[in-house]
C-alpha cells in the first residue's frame, strides 16, 4: 500500500522537543538518558490501553527487533539501536505485519516501496531518536490514521491535563470528550419571508459541541448546510418524461431583467436573553469529517435552510433566497445575527462559545450551499470545504442549450429537487400551512428552468454563483470526481478559474471516483491535510498550510494508491495536440480527400426494446454493437507509441447537418484497450476499519482498486442543441440538411492514455442517460474535413 501524506510538515529540533513534551511522550530532561533508555519509555508509552506494568510488558513482548531478538530481549540487554531495528519496531506499531506486509531483513525497503516517512540519520543520540519517534507519530498507520491518532484512539490522551486544543505537527489533536457533548438547537432569524406569512423565517440549527471546562476558550464552527438533513420527501410523481421530442426554439437572445426585492417584515424584538438552550438536538451528525474533528476542538452545525423540517420558508433550489438562509447561520455563529431558543416567546441566545471562525464543509448540494456562501464574502466564513458542489446549476441540469440530467438522474429538475427537500410536509400541520404557497413556487420553478428551451436564463443565471466569485474572501479547498456524472467537473474546474482572480488561498483536489467522499481512504490523507487547513484558518495555528499543501492534489488513473501534486488544472495555455477525423479514424496529419460520414439518432426505439436500461446502453453503445452502430459515428487513433497525459477541457469542432429543423450532438471520448482500471467505486478494505475518535465511532475503510480487465474506459464527453451554437443563451434556425460548424468544450479531465491504447471518439446524437429521447429517427451528416478534436496535454 503506498501512502501519500501531504500535511507532514517539517519542524526545528526545538520545535520537534517542545511538541514531544507538550504532549506527555517525554519530558524535559528526556535528553539526559541513554538512548536505549528512551526508546524503551517510548514503546511503554506506545501501549494506553494497558494500564499496569505487566500488561504493557506483555504488549511489548509481541515485538520483534530482529529475525532472531524480540524488543523485550534487547531492553533487557540494550545496545546501538539501528534503524533497521527502531523501523521494524516502528512498522509493527503502525499495523504492518512481518512476513505478510514487509521482511525484518529489509524495513527500509517496505518504507521506501511504500512512501512513508522515515528519517535516516543513525541512531546514535537523543536527537536522531526523537526525529525518528517524532516522524513515526505523523506518519499513517495501516488503518488511514497517524500513529497519534492511533494512540489518542486507544487512550494516550485519556489523563491529559494540559492547554486545550491540543497541537501535534500543525494539526489538532484529540483531547476534547466527545461522550458528553452539548447537543442543542437554536432558531435562526433569517432576512427572508419565502412562505410570505407575514414573519421572518426561522431557521433551525443544530449543534454538537464538546463542552469546555475553560471559560475564556471560545472554539470554532464546522457547518453544513445540508437541505437533507430534516429528511427528503417521495418525488415519482414530479420527474419529467424525458421520451419526447427535441423542441424548436424561437431564435433570438435571453435577457436577464433584476428583480424588485420585496418589503421584509420587521425583525422579531427579544424579550429575554438566554445562555441555555431549550431544545436537545435528537438528529445525528452525517458526515463523518465533521465527526473527526468534533474530539479536537471544533464545533459542528447543521441546518436545512428554509422549507426544511423544523424551520420556516419554502425551499427554490439555488436561488438567492437559499444562499441568504445559508449565511444567516454564518453571521449568528460570527455574532452578527439574531437567534432564540423556541419559535414563540423570543428568547435570544448568543453563540457565545464560538470564536467567530466558521468553517463549511459538505458534498453536493451541500458543498453547492457552501459555495454559494462563499461568493457572498459574509463575515465569519474563514473557509469552505466544497465536494461535488455546483458552481452554476445550469452546468447541473444542461448543457450547451440542452435538458441534461445527472447520471441515473434522468427527468430530475430544480422544481423536483425542491419537492425532494421541502420537508416541511412531513409535519402534517406544518404542511398546511405552506402548501399552496409552495405550489406556487413550484409553479414557478417548472416555468423559470424552462425545460422546453434548454437555454441558460436568468432563471439559471440567478442560479450561477461563479458571478460573484469576486466577492470571495473565505480561502477555498475544492474535491471532485473526475468520473462524477452526477456534478460533472465543469463545476469544479470553472470554479476554480474563476477563483484565480480573487486573492483567495485555494486548493484543488481531484480522485478518479463518482459521486463521493473520500476522507476514508488510507491512500490519502485527506483528513490531516484538512486538519492542517482546518487549525490554520480557524485556530490560526502558524503552519503555513496554504504552501505546505499542493495547490492541486490529482489521482493517479493508471496506478493504485498514486496521487501527484501539481502547480495547476485545466490552465488556458496549456499545449494542444490536434486530431484530424478520416472515416473511422483520428491522426494528426490533416487529411487532404474530403470525406463525409452519416449517422442517424435512432437509439430510443432499441434502447426502449432492450429494456431501458442506462447502463447497459452505454457500455454497448461504446463498444460499438450491432444494434447501435448505425446511431453514431466512431474514430479511432492507432495505438499510441507513448502515453498521453490529458489535463484540461477537450475541445471538439465539427462540422455538421441534419435533415429536421431540430438536432443535436453528443459526443464521447473514449480510452480503448483491454486492461485493468481502476474502479470508479472505492472498494471496502476494512468494515468500520477507519476510527474517528477515542469514543469509538467508525467509517469504513475504502480504496479504489484494480478491476477485472475491461476493453475500455469513458474518459469524458458532452452535449450540444445545434439551435444554441452560438451561445447557451442564443438560439439560431436550423435549416435541414445545411451543414453547421459547431465548436464546444467536453467535460474537463485528467486522465492517462497508456501507449499501446487508441484513443477514440464517438459522435452521436441522442443521449440515453442524459438527454431527451426523441421517436423522430435524424439523419446526420459529418463534413470530417471540417471536424478537429483540440486535446490539452502536459508531460509527465
Amino acid at each position: 500500500m503506498k501512502i501519500n501524506q501531504f500535511a507532514q510538515i517539517k519542524v526545528t529540533p526545538k520545535q520537534r522537543d517542545a511538541e514531544l513534551q507538550r504532549i506527555g511522550l517525554f519530558s524535559p530532561t528526556a535528553k539526559q538518558q541513554t538512548v536505549s533508555a528512551n526508546f524503551a519509555h517510548f514503546l511503554r508509552q506506545c501501549f494506553p490501553e494497558a494500564h499496569t506494568t505487566t500488561t504493557k510488558q506483555e504488549a511489548i513482548a509481541n515485538l520483534m527487533l530482529t529475525t532472531d531478538q524480540s524488543v523485550p530481549a534487547y531492553l533487557a540487554e540494550p545496545s546501538p539501536l539501528t534503524l533497521t531495528q527502531f523501523y521494524n519496531v516502528g512498522l509493527q506499531l503502525l499495523g504492518y505485519e512481518v512476513g505478510s506486509d514487509f521482511s525484518l531483513a529489509e524495513p527500509l525497503s517496505f518504507i521506501r516501496q511504500n512512501q512513508l516517512a522515515f528519517s535516516d540519520t543513525p541512531l546514535t543520540n537523543n536527537d536522531a531518536l526523537f526525529t525518528a519517534i517524532y516522524l513515526l507519530l505523523t506518519t499513517h498507520t495501516k488503518m488511514g490514521v497517524t500513529y497519534l491518532d492511533d494512540l489518542a484512539n486507544r487512550g494516550f490522551f485519556n489523563a491529559y491535563q494540559g492547554k486545550r486544543p491540543l497541537f501535534f505537527n500543525g494539526k489538532a489533536q484529540a483531547v476534547f470528550d466527545t461522550q458528553h457533548l452539548i447537543k442543542e438547537v437554536v432558531y435562526v432569524e433569517s432576512d427572508l419571508d419565502t412562505d410570505q406569512d407575514g414573519q421572518r423565517d426561522l431557521l433551525a440549527a443544530t449543534i454538537f459541541r464538546p463542552a469546555v471546562a475553560e471559560p475564556q476558550l471560545k472554539i470554532p464552527a464546522l457547518y453544513t448546510a445540508s437541505p437533507y438533513y430534516k429528511g427528503t420527501n417521495n418525488v415519482d410523481k414530479y420527474m419529467h418524461n424525458v421520451d419526447q421530442e427535441l423542441a424548436a426554439k424561437t431564435p433570438g437572445k435571453e435577457s436577464y431583467p433584476k428583480t424588485q426585492a420585496k418589503p421584509l417584515p420587521a425583525a422579531r424584538t427579544p424579550q429575554k436573553q438566554a445562555t441555555t438552550s431549550e431544545k436537545t438536538a435528537t438528529d445525528h451528525s452525517n458526515y463523518s469529517l465533521n465527526d473527526y474533528f468534533l474530539a479536537r476542538g471544533f464545533a459542528n452545525v447543521y441546518a436545512g435552510g428554509i422549507g426544511t423540517r423544523d424551520s420556516d420558508g419554502i425551499r427554490t433550489c439555488g436561488s438567492a433566497a437559499e444562499t441568504s438562509s445559508t449565511t444567516a447561520i454564518i453571521e449568528w455563529l460570527a455574532g452578527n445575527r439574531r437567534a432564540f431558543t423556541n419559535r414563540t416567546d423570543r428568547i435570544e441566545i448568543k453563540a457565545d462559545w464560538c470564536n467567530g471562525n466558521v468553517a463549511m464543509t459538505g458534498k453536493s448540494y451541500l458543498g453547492t450551499l457552501a459555495t454559494a456562501a462563499a461568493t457572498t464574502g459574509v463575515a465569519g466564513l474563514k473557509t469552505i470545504i466544497a465536494e461535488a458542489a455546483i458552481s452554476s446549476w445550469y452546468d447541473y441540469y444542461r448543457d450547451n442549450g440542452l435538458v441534461v440530467a445527472p447520471v441515473d438522474c434522468q427527468g430530475e429538475d430544480a422544481d423536483v429537487l425542491a419537492a425532494l427537500c421541502q420537508s416541511r410536509q412531513k409535519d402534517a400541520a406544518d404542511k398546511q400551512k405552506v402548501e399552496k404557497v409552495f405550489s406556487q413556487e413550484l409553479a414557478k420553478l417548472k416555468a423559470g428552468q424552462d425545460r422546453t428551451s434548454g437555454n441558460y436564463n436568468a432563471f439559471w443565471d440567478a442560479r450561477n454563483y461563479r458571478k460573484n466569485a469576486a466577492n470571495t474572501k473565505a480561502d477555498v479547498v475544492l474535491v471532485h470526481g473526475l468520473n462524477d456524472w452526477n456534478v460533472k467537473p465543469r463545476n469544479a474546474e470553472k470554479m476554480w478559474q474563476a477563483l484565480k482572480q480573487t486573492k483567495v488561498n485555494r486548493k484543488l483536489i481531484l480522485h478518479q471516483g463518482k459521486h463521493i467522499y473520500i476522507n476514508n481512504m488510507p491512500s490519502l490523507d485527506f483528513t490531516d491535510m484538512m486538519n492542517l487547513w482546518l487549525s490554520y484558518q480557524l485556530y490560526d495555528v502558524a503552519n503555513n498550510a496554504p504552501k505546505v499543501l499542493p495547490n492541486v492534489t490529482i489521482q493517479d488513473n493508471r496506478q493504485p494508491e498514486t496521487w501527484h501534486a501539481y502547480h495547476d488544472w485545466a490552465p488556458n495555455d496549456r499545449k494542444r495536440q490536434l486530431f484530424y477525423f478520416t472515416p473511422s479514424t483520428l491522426q494528426t496529419k490533416e487529411p487532404t480527400d474530403a470525406a463525409f460520414v452519416p449517422f442517424k439518432d435512432d437509439s430510443t426505439a432499441v434502447f426502449k426494446q432492450q429494456g431501458k436500461d442506462e447502463h447497459r446502453w452505454l457500455n454497448d453503445f461504446i463498444l460499438g454493437k450491432a444494434a447501435y452502430q448505425p446511431s453514431q459515428a466512431q474514430f479511432k487513433t492507432q495505438p499510441l507509441t507513448q502515453p498521453l497525459l490529458i489535463d484540461g477541457n477537450i475541445d471538439i469542432t465539427l462540422q455538421a447537418a441534419v435533415d429536421q429543423t431540430t438536432g443535436l450532438l453528443s459526443v464521447m471520448v473514449i480510452d480503448y484497450g483491454h486492461d485493468q482500471r481502476l474502479g470508479a467505486d472505492p472498494t471496502v478494505v476494512a468494515r468500520d476499519g477507519y476510527q474517528l475518535d477515542p469514543a469509538g465511532l467508525t467509517q469504513d475503510l475504502v480504496e479504489f482498486q484494480l478491476a477485472a480487465a475491461t476493453d475500455y474506459q469513458l474518459i469524458t464527453r458532452g452535449h450540444i442543441n445545434l439551435q444554441n451554437r452560438n451561445g447557451a443563451d442564443q438560439v439560431v434556425p436550423v435549416n435541414p440538411h445545411e451543414f453547421y460548424t459547431v465548436h464546444f468544450a467536453l467535460q474537463p479531465t485528467h486522465f492517462t492514455v497508456p501507449a499501446g491504447h487508441q484513443l477514440g471518439v464517438i459522435v452521436y446524437a441522442s443521449d440515453m442517460g442524459m438527454t431527451v429521447r426523441p421517436e423522430t429517427v435524424a439523419h446526420y451528416q459529418l463534413d470530417l474535413n471540417a471536424c478537429q478534436l483540440s486535446v490539452p496535454y502536459m508531460k509527465k
